[in-house]
């Protein structure tokens, strides 16, 4: 699998260009704005925990083909601190900068595939697909 492209996360500007680059390949795949704008919303809750909880990593993006289907992959990676308890995080309102903890949860609610591995002190792979209808 090559990979579409990569955004390195290290400053708060970078989420932002993750964003665009994500709602572009979306639209250039055929993705109405109402999934551009949810894939962009994934991409900014990947981008700003890395951000935030990591400090720094990245954002992949592919194309993805599963005939007939045809959609987009996004995957967060990061060699932060890892996640101690993944079920704590994945319960609605579950915060731990203050916000309003949709975080990951809602990343899994827009997106149709979502998968995450997290080793406590060695980093988290987050893996979102969406499939074009």
């Amino acid at each position: 699998m090559n990979s579409q492209s990569c955004v390195n996360i290290e400053k708060e500007w970078d989420i932002v260009s993750a964003r665009q680059l994500g709602r572009n390949l979306a639209r250039k795949l055929g993705f109405g704005t109402v999934d551009q704008a949810r894939i962009a919303t994934a991409i900014s809750e990947l981008a700003r925990n890395i951000y935030l909880y990591a400090g720094s990593g990245e954002i992949y993006f592919d194309i993805v083909e599963d005939h007939p289907k045809k959609g987009i992959r996004i995957r967060a990676i990061d060699q932060g601190q890892g996640i101690e308890d993944i079920g704590k995080v994945m319960k609605d309102g579950y915060s731990t900068s203050g916000g309003l903890g949709a975080g990951l949860p809602g990343v899994k609610r827009l997106m149709d595939e979502f998968h995450i591995s997290s080793v406590p002190g060695a980093g988290t792979e987050v893996e979102v697909v969406k499939w074009l209808r």
